[in-house]
Parts: structure tokens; C-alpha cells; sequence
């Protein structure tokens, strides 16, 4: 398969994820993941680069070259497959009250780079996002990260393996993580 073939695949199936997940078709988007996905998501953190001058600070360890969550640290989200299940099953409950009325999202991808997986049959996949969420009258939050994915092929068709989400908030707001970035 050529690259540019390869890459619009791939953008085509997280255009459609994003649909999926913007018209509430949860369960459906449960099958774009493998069994054993891992859904990551950590905030930003306030470190400073080694480089820096301006403060002194007293624990080495805030001194880093990023500010991106590692994954030895306390994570927003660390789901499988079947938590992610038991997300979308409690909102078929009826009583997800932070999602009554259900909310309404829009979700932008953009900046999508594609490479080599480790495996033949994965690739690796680099994006970014604007989530939009609206609910009842006055709730308005945009959420905006980085997705690093790896997606593997199953049956010919792409699912996503893991995802580490990044978020730029280092608060959220919103107390509702129902949306799926």
C-alpha cells in the first residue's frame, strides 16, 4: 500500500471514530478497540526544563525536558476494554445523572501523522484534538491534547491498541469523562 493511501485510511478511521462518538453510538465505537487495548489519559503538569533559571526548586525530579504525564504517574484514565464497556453500559442505565440530559460533543482531529508500528500489522499514529462538550443550557467545556495511538489490523480492518491521550488542561472542570476523547 502506498504512504499517502496508508494515511488517508488511517484519517478516514478517526474521522469516523469521532462521528461515532459525536452521535452517541457508543457501543459501536467500543468495537473500533482491540480486547486488550490500553486507553490512557494524563493531564500536563507544571515542570521546569533543566534549563531553567528563574527557580530554583528543591526535588530534582521537577526538573524535566517535558510536561507531558508519564505513565508511572497518577493517570486521569487508565481503562481496558471491558472498563471501557462499563462506561458505555452505565450510560445505557438511565441513571448516569451527569449525562441527563446527555450531553452533546464535537470532536476535531487534526495534525494526524502515520508511521511504522513495531509489528507488520500496526502502525503508529500521532494527533491532536479540540473536544467541544454542551449540556443542558449553560455547560460549555473544550477539552485539547495529543492522542498517540497504535492501531492494529484485525480481520483487515484497523482498531485502535492503545491509546495515550494528553490533555493540555492541567485542571479539568467537567467531572465527566463520558465524552472519550
Amino acid at each position: 500500500m502506498r504512504n499517502e493511501d496508508l494515511i488517508r485510511e488511517v484519517e478516514q478511521f478517526l474521522y469516523r471514530e469521532a462521528r461515532l462518538l459525536d452521535d452517541r453510538k457508543f457501543h459501536d465505537w467500543l468495537t473500533l478497540f482491540t480486547d486488550d487495548v490500553r486507553y490512557w489519559m494524563a493531564s500536563r503538569t507544571n515542570r521546569y526544563p533543566k534549563s531553567s533559571k528563574a527557580i530554583a526548586i528543591l526535588d530534582p525530579e521537577r526538573y524535566v525536558e517535558d510536561d507531558i504525564g508519564r505513565e508511572d504517574e497518577l493517570a486521569i484514565l487508565d481503562e481496558s476494554k471491558e472498563t471501557l464497556s462499563g462506561r458505555v453500559a452505565r450510560l445505557d442505565t438511565g441513571m448516569a445523572w451527569a449525562e441527563d440530559p446527555p450531553a452533546r460533543t464535537r470532536h476535531m482531529i487534526s495534525n494526524i501523522e502515520v508511521e511504522p508500528g513495531d509489528t507488520d500489522t500496526e502502525v503508529k499514529v500521532y494527533s491532536n484534538f479540540i473536544v467541544y462538550r454542551s449540556r443542558a443550557e449553560t455547560e460549555q467545556d473544550f477539552y485539547v491534547g495529543a492522542r498517540r495511538d497504535v492501531l492494529r489490523r484485525v480481520d483487515g480492518t484497523w482498531k485502535i491498541a492503545r491509546r495515550h491521550i494528553f490533555i493540555d488542561q492541567v485542571m479539568l472542570k467537567s467531572k465527566n469523562l463520558s465524552i472519550f476523547f
